[in-house]
């Protein structure tokens, strides 16, 4: 699944090719009513944890959610054919931006957008979230560091690669509760900083002199001691954690 790091990539490329332009938005697969969207000027595209949402003057916004497959696909020629299966195209007369599989692409009204914001935990890439809350929602879940994390309620845009390298990154194993203040602050830090490398690279970096390698995420062995990386089922998805590196209390 698109963690929050390619979601915020993909609306920072959006917002500067299409705000305050003028769209032909057309929906290739039929599968969306992009007719109130058509010839339309584009007001404002933000990544809110793995949410997209796109403002369109005079009509509603759309909500995306890529789900497990979803994806985008640029092209630098907006007449170029699209992909079967784009369920959505938003062009200008430079450039157009496919769709593709998303879970969800619908309008949303104001009322609907209002809740999926509260409902939503602070993102450590939004210039709006908040470090007191952040750490507030994550002692408050009361439940392995490793569950509350991937709860888009506590914190949102982590997914499970990300999990497993911030939580390396901070010396903490996922099983690890009752983590306190310190420990929970200085997670939410590291999120902050690794997750803009990820945004600005389009892909997880977890450590920037070898931004292709991971510490412990899908690997048999810990890149920095060679200790078997532990893997187990937390929160329905496969946490890693090196037994040497992390520990289940805080430093």
């Amino acid at each position: 699944m698109p963690e929050g790091h390619l979601v915020h990539h993909y609306a920072d490329e959006q917002h500067e090719a299409l705000a305050g332009r003028v769209i032909s938005a057309t929906s290739p697969q039929g599968r969306f009513d992009a007719r109130p969207y058509d010839g339309r000027v584009v007001e404002s595209v933000e990544a809110l944890g793995k949410h997209l949402l796109y403002r369109v003057e005079g009509a509603p916004p759309i909500h995306v959610h890529l789900g497990m497959q979803g994806l985008f696909l640029r092209y630098d020629d907006p007449a170029a054919r699209p992909r079967k299966g784009t369920r959505l195209r938003l062009a200008t007369g430079d450039v157009a931006f496919d769709l593709i599989a998303p879970a969800r692409c619908e309008p949303m009204d104001e009322r609907a957008l209002a809740a999926l914001r509260a409902a939503t935990g602070p993102d450590p890439l939004r210039g709006d979230n908040d470090r007191t809350e952040a750490v507030r929602r994550l002692l408050a879940a009361r439940t392995a560091v490793g569950a509350a994390v991937l709860d888009q309620g506590v914190w949102s845009g982590i997914g499970n690669a990300w999990r497993a390298e911030l939580l390396f990154l901070t010396g903490l194993d996922p099983g690890a509760r009752d983590i306190g203040a310190e420990a929970a602050g200085r997670l939410w830090d590291t999120a902050v900083r690794y997750l803009a490398l990820g945004r600005d690279a389009g892909q997880v970096v977890s450590d920037p002199d070898a931004p292709d390698e991971r510490w412990v995420y899908k690997r048999e062995r810990c890149r920095r001691c060679g200790a078997a990386v532990r893997t187990w089922t937390l929160a329905s998805r496969t946490a890693y954690a090196c037994p040497a590196d992390q520990h289940l209390k805080a430093a």
